[in-house]
């Protein structure tokens, strides 16, 4: 057993301990919804909360890439909530607890909520990086993926100003989602 903490790339999984001791079934994300809206004001980014419950971070442009077109980075703030049978667990409560086993995150008898905790985690280390030289950035988080879509139905036109769309959220490790909205299986492989 070993800290998720101590595993590289540092930022993201440091966020991502972060976020997997705050409960957040579907339909009770509030506390996560503070968490990025603190994170979002102690972090200098512009910090929008819809009427729907999604929460918008933007980071501007780096110097010089102002007219780059702009980076939408999507994920959702929910999880679903699966115990074992002889867990003692509350997900309106208690926080994961996480362990790495045979080189896998893992969770103690409860469902990880690396959907959408991981995706999440990301964004927030793009957000932080002083380093990436990037145009115009967003994060979008909704609200209710995982029971209803709520947070994603409930975008209001006009709210996102990126062109760009990134997915953060997938089911597979090595797959890339070029679209979420229905979609297809395709198999591909590279010459390189």
């Amino acid at each position: 057993m070993s800290d998720i903490k101590n595993l590289e790339p540092k930022l993201v999984w440091n966020y991502f301990h972060e976020i997997t001791q705050i409960p957040r079934p579907s339909k009770k994300e509030k506390g996560m919804t503070e968490y990025m809206k603190k994170f979002g004001k102690e972090h200098g980014l512009e910090t929008i909360t819809d009427k729907t419950g999604n929460v918008i971070l933007r980071k501007p442009a780096t110097k010089g890439m102002e007219n780059r077109k702009g980076i939408i980075m999507q994920g959702h703030l929910d999880m679903v909530p699966q115990k074992n049978s002889d867990k003692k667990f509350d997900f309106a409560k208690d926080p994961i607890e996480t362990r790495i086993e045979q080189g896998w995150v893992k969770a103690n008898g409860t469902t990880l909520g690396a959907d959408n905790g991981i995706g999440c985690s990301a964004a927030m280390a793009v957000l932080t990086d002083t380093k990436i030289v990037h145009g115009p950035i967003e994060v979008l988080v909704t609200i209710d993926e995982e029971t209803g879509m709520t947070g994603a139905f409930g975008l209001e036109k006009g709210v996102i100003k990126g062109e760009i769309l990134m997915n953060l959220d997938s089911e597979d490790e090595g797959e890339l989602y070029v679209g979420c909205a229905g979609g297809v299986d395709v198999s591909w492989s590279s010459i390189f």
